[in-house]
């Protein structure tokens, strides 16, 4: 039962949440800015977000799993083919995102084509990476608000 709780727990920890948000707000800034991104309402925006958390996070899984194949290769035609399987994934998880968008909202959203999509994931990946760096430990620290016994020059008048 603690397993099957503590999986849970990873699967909706609170730094999933903070990946959808900010999913949401690039993709309204591509929605806004993008005239190739459509999405009818916020709701539908928030859909997408989710859908892209959770598409992303299974071909950034995929793309591991494919690295770490690659990396223990022992014959150049393993790495070879890891390394094809890795750009097959690469290219290929595009167009299983732009087929699974298309699906599930037909057309009340629409992420544009191969290079908009591409545009979007790379974006997406960058704002998540730059927010996992911001919430890591060492920013936390340098964010985080004074000791009350501490004094902070210049609030008291000083």
């Amino acid at each position: 039962m603690t397993d099957a709780r503590a999986e849970l727990r990873r699967w909706f920890a609170p730094i999933h949440l903070v990946d959808v948000f900010v999913y949401v707000v690039v993709l309204n800034l591509a929605i806004e800015y993008v005239p190739v991104v459509i999405a009818e309402t916020f709701t539908m925006s928030l859909f997408t977000a989710i859908v892209l958390k959770l598409v992303l996070e299974a071909v950034v899984a995929v793309k591991d799993r494919i690295k770490h194949r690659f990396k223990t290769a022992a014959t150049p035609l393993g790495k070879v083919l890891a390394g094809g399987g890795l750009w097959l994934l690469l290219i290929g998880s595009k167009f299983v995102v732009l087929e699974l968008i298309a699906l599930i909202f037909g057309s009340s959203v629409s992420l544009g084509g191969f290079w908009s999509v591409t545009g979007l994931i790379l974006v997406l990946l960058l704002a998540r990476t730059g927010m996992h760096r911001l919430l890591s430990e060492g920013g936390t620290e340098a964010a985080a608000p004074p000791d009350r016994g501490e004094r902070r020059p210049g609030l008291d008048g000083s």
